[in-house]
């Protein structure tokens, strides 16, 4: 099942984000109060990001997030998929083409924009699927200074 986070997902959904961040689908960790911020923005619905959680049989199997914006180059609303994380044991089950397409159909209209590691072959192939394509664009970032 995909759904909305919800307020009670709050301990699941830490534990989801910071098995993510030490994986090697990331090439950094984050501080645990950028967690729990982002939760907060998420829960007190903002317009610009969602959370989704993962269950199978009533157990968390993974998170997604997204960003909510408008672009030029695309022509109108984008959705950028800012996380998306399946534990290890439900991965190859679907859970990520269920969730391509359970967001294609929320966002009818919208382009569909994301990132991986290099190295990362499996997402790849499954955002391949999905008819996603590689970009040539090269990343860069100017960070909050707290």
């Amino acid at each position: 099942m995909i759904r909305l986070l919800e307020h009670s997902d709050e301990s699941v959904y830490v534990a989801l984000v910071k098995e993510f961040y030490s994986s090697d689908a990331v090439l950094r960790g984050i501080e645990e109060k950028y967690i729990t911020r982002t939760f907060r923005e998420i829960m007190r619905f903002s317009p610009y990001a969602e959370g989704f959680i993962f269950t199978v049989d009533g157990e968390a199997a993974g998170y997604a997030l997204i960003a909510k914006t408008f672009s030029q180059e695309h022509g109108g609303s984008l959705i950028w998929i800012d996380e998306l994380y399946i534990r290890e044991a439900y991965r190859g089950k679907g859970l990520g083409s269920r969730f391509f397409q359970y967001i294609a159909e929320r966002y009818k209209d919208s382009a569909f924009r994301l990132e991986t590691e290099k190295d990362n072959e499996r997402a790849r192939k499954l955002y391949r699927k999905m008819g996603f394509e590689e970009l040539e664009y090269m990343q860069m970032i100017r960070r909050i200074k707290e």
